[in-house]
């Protein structure tokens, strides 16, 4: 089974900077998988989830309006990993992120394909 290990996060003034990681491991009924895409999404409480950066083979990498020009997202498609970089951190930042990868398994599985989320981590960033 896949899993999508997140670290990072934590508390910071506004201004600061914080950095995401997700790395995603197993296999795919023992086969390798390959990622569709892979990017964060965020929750604040009271509200829906908002995709904040993706980045895929079909679209390359994506950002939400919201950290545009703030935010950046870095993929190892060798590693099976995704990093975000945010800085200059607002309070309205503040949320529980969570790592999403879209992912296919491998021959004679390749028709399998699911969303995968991680467990969330904290962020929040104090006026």
């Amino acid at each position: 089974q896949v899993q999508l290990v997140e670290s990072g996060g934590g508390l910071v003034q506004a201004g600061g900077s914080l950095r995401l990681s997700c790395a995603a491991t197993g296999t795919i009924f023992g086969t390798m998988f390959k990622i569709n895409a892979m990017g964060w999404y965020r929750q604040t409480p009271g509200k829906m989830y908002e995709l904040i950066a993706v980045d895929s083979y079909a679209n390359g990498t994506a950002y939400a309006s919201s950290v545009e020009g703030r935010f950046t997202l870095t993929r190892d498609n060798a590693a099976n990993t995704v990093d975000l970089q945010m800085n200059s951190l607002k309070p309205e930042d503040t949320a529980v992120y969570s790592c999403y990868a879209d992912i296919s398994g491998g021959p004679p599985v390749d028709d399998f394909r699911k969303d995968y989320w991680g467990q969330g981590t904290q962020v929040t960033v104090s006026s």
